[in-house]
């Protein structure tokens, strides 16, 4: 710790040194790629108490989610001292006020401490932070840290992004840039470079996961939790297989639509969620995926503004709006529905077939193996279909039919909806009609013109 009158009972692992000491070094970008329960909400708790105290500003440690932020930091226990994690990093008698609801530290020189989450991003604009800590940022909407980043940059600030793998999404893009990148921290560390578990206790993991999750998936679930394997799939993700095809078939290219093809686009329209479009064109017998956007809190028009900033930069012809049925419920403010706004707006909405979202996600199985994706799908659609996934039921030790909702439910209905729409799907054959069982007298022909029948 450094000279600096913090009471604190706290001293960091032989292993999170180097990590400690390039922030404390002053350091602005780090990324710690270590293994559960390796201590890496704890090196990034006590880490901020002490630069809020060496320059007075605003602090956050961001969640996937804001609602994880309460179970897995605000009342976190340290099993070792029996005390919260917070109340170690930021000790009673260093604050000013406490705000239980919204998670939220005042320390007595006026600096602050916050809990937010990624799928909330956009309820951040207008502040002003030196220091964000991504939690898990590979679960995380990576949009978060596009959007926070000018804000740091502003100030001059630190991001410290802290996860263990979750398949080759954004966390490891991110993990693969920051280990070639001068002036980043890079680091990675499994539970055997630690030492932080004995070998009985990870042979005892990898038994209790294969129990739970059969020898093969259990197996993945350790070397990724564990070991730090960013070639696991992701456990209960819909389209696994698929995505594991489109990367190893190099499916990831630079592509363009052929001159004068119309290219389509598929919507996922959320009201308080987020909106996100798909853009998309049929050549010969794969589908070229080209872009896709999202973002959310605002209109139908910066939609279209979007739509139309696309077609100028990249010469596209305007195609089809694929949208869902839900587009035909009238709006509260205008009495209208959203098919109405949108031909308003000169863009050209088509309803989707209504179906389950077991046959739309079907439907994506059997259109994934078509795909091309351009590069600029990377982070808004790739990694979302990577990670789109089933809830884990801990009762009953199973995977729910249902998905997580996060940021990848966006992304992936519209890509839903874009596999269901994006060419008619087969007619269904007409059952015959059953023969009556049987003698059965026909009825007399029809009389020939000219002819009487008597």
């Amino acid at each position: 710790m450094p000279d600096l009158d913090l009471p604190h009972n706290w001293t960091e692992r032989p292993y999170q040194e180097p990590l400690w000491d390039y922030l404390m070094g002053g350091g602005k970008r780090a990324m710690a790629v270590w293994h559960r329960r390796a201590g890496k909400d704890e090196v990034a708790l006590h880490y901020a108490a002490v630069e809020l105290h060496r320059r007075v500003g605003n602090a956050w440690h961001c969640l996937p989610e804001y609602a994880q932020g309460r179970k897995a930091i605000w009342t976190a226990v340290n099993p070792r001292t029996g005390k919260r994690r917070v109340d170690e990093a930021f000790p009673p008698e260093l604050r000013e006020t406490t705000n239980d609801n919204e998670m939220f530290i005042r320390l007595k020189n006026a600096s602050t401490w916050q809990i937010i989450g990624s799928d909330k991003y956009d309820s951040t604009v207008g502040a002003g932070p030196m220091l964000i800590t991504y939690s898990e940022y590979s679960l995380a909407n990576p949009s978060a840290w596009a959007y926070h980043r000018p804000m740091l940059q502003e100030n001059n600030g630190t991001a410290v992004f802290i996860t263990t793998p979750r398949g080759r999404n954004h966390g490891y893009d991110l993990a693969q840039y920051a280990r070639r990148t001068p002036g980043w921290f890079y680091e990675q560390l499994t539970a055997r470079d630690t030492g932080a578990l004995t070998e009985a206790q990870l042979q005892e993991t990898l038994a209790e996961y294969q129990a739970l999750y059969g020898a093969d998936v259990g197996r993945a679930q350790y070397e990724q939790e564990y070991l730090c394997s960013w070639n696991a799939a992701v456990l209960g993700a819909f389209y696994a297989m698929e995505m594991a095809a489109v990367r190893a078939e190099d499916r990831v290219v630079e592509i363009a639509a052929p001159p004068g093809q119309e290219v389509h686009r598929a919507w996922d329209l959320g009201v308080s969620d987020d909106t996100t479009i798909v853009w998309f064109t049929p050549v010969g017998s794969q589908l070229f995926v080209l872009d896709a956007y999202s973002a959310s809190g605002v209109g139908l028009d910066h939609y279209r503004d979007v739509i139309a900033k696309r077609q100028d930069e990249h010469g596209w012809r305007d195609g089809t709006d694929y949208v869902p049925h839900d587009a035909m419920i009238k709006e509260w403010g205008s009495g209208r529905t959203r098919v109405e706004t949108m031909q308003s707006m000169g863009l050209r909405p088509m309803l989707v077939t209504k179906a389950s979202v077991e046959d739309g996600i079907n439907a994506v199985r059997r259109t994934l193996p078509l795909c091309v994706f351009h590069p600029r799908c990377e982070v808004a659609l790739i990694n979302a279909l990577e990670l789109y996934r089933r809830e884990w039921n801990d009762e009953k030790k199973c995977f729910r039919q249902s998905a997580v909702h996060d940021w990848t439910s966006h992304p992936c209905d519209a890509f839903r909806y874009l596999a269901m729409g994006w060419r008619p799907p087969p007619q269904r054959m007409r059952k015959k009609p059953e023969l009556p069982k049987g003698w059965v007298i026909p009825p007399p022909p029809e009389p020939r013109i000219g002819e009487i029948r008597l």
